[in-house]
């Protein structure tokens, strides 16, 4: 019976310097060799995620963007993708509406774009902006129809909580919605994706498309709890959110303690 392994990343295979470790990079490496299926799940992009994880070299599909894509990690290839369709022009009107100047990610003209108005960035939005100096997807634009552009597949709104709360209560049983305060800066999100996209929804279409029966899954975030619900065994590292817990086979070492790749060293045959 195939088994697919996969960790979500952030308080999960990163440590709190948000690399992965050179042991961790190294079992990853030496197992994915030897014959394990394994992936992770992350909310980052294709270009953060491999940056955070370079030195993990072997070719593994990666889930992105909360499940948006799933890319093969050695040609960049989009194996499975989740777009929205139209009803995406009235959510963006009402953030508009309501002051919410977002983040929008999409391919626009078959290249993957993050776009947003400069003047109307909040805090929040400049630091993460400025975490991706450089980035060859920044699409700089200076009107709300102009975020519009492409396929879009993922929207990042960093506000105060008394503008986003409401929005989120709104759409989270419409679409994919994730509200949560992010880990490193304190900082209050929220992020909207197509219904279909979810960890846990993209761990099946990969499932599917590599013929594994049986799931082992490794978190540290309450968003990280549909995958656990789906998966077969499921491990919260140590630092994980006590609501993560309640769903887990068991815990394991932090983070810090490299804990997703010495379970694999250990368990893997």
């Amino acid at each position: 019976m195939n088994t697919l392994y996969v960790s979500d990343l952030d308080g999960t295979l990163l440590r709190s310097n948000e690399r992965t470790s050179e042991y961790t990079n190294s079992v990853i490496n030496s197992l994915t060799d030897k014959g394990m299926l394994f992936s992770y799940a992350t909310a980052r992009s294709l270009v953060t995620a491999k940056k955070v994880t370079n030195g993990i070299n072997v070719k593994i599909p990666l889930i992105v963007y909360n499940g948006a894509f799933v890319i093969d990690n050695v040609t960049d290839d989009i194996l499975i993708a989740n777009y929205f369709d139209e009803s995406v022009y009235e959510v963006l009107d009402e953030l508009f509406v309501n002051k919410i100047f977002p983040i929008v990610y999409a391919y626009i003209e078959g290249k993957e774009k993050f776009s947003f108005i400069p003047k109307l960035c909040t805090a929040g939005m400049k630091k993460l902006i400025d975490s991706r100096n450089g980035d060859i997807r920044t699409n700089v634009v200076q009107t709300t129809n102009e975020l519009k552009a492409g396929n879009i597949f993922y929207i990042v709104c960093i506000d105060e909580p008394n503008k986003l709360k409401p929005l989120y209560d709104k759409y989270k049983g419409i679409f994919h919605c994730v509200y949560q305060t992010d880990i490193y800066t304190n900082e209050q999100w929220l992020e909207i994706m197509p219904l279909s996209v979810s960890k846990a929804n993209a761990i099946k279409q990969l499932q599917k498309l590599l013929h594994c029966e049986r799931l082992v899954v490794f978190g540290d975030g309450k968003n990280d709890i549909d995958m656990f619900e789906l998966a077969d065994e499921s491990y919260a590292v140590q630092n994980a959110h006590e609501d993560l817990k309640k769903y887990a086979t068991a815990i394991i070492s932090s983070n810090d303690e490299d804990g997703v790749a010495k379970w694999l060293d250990h368990a893997f045959q």
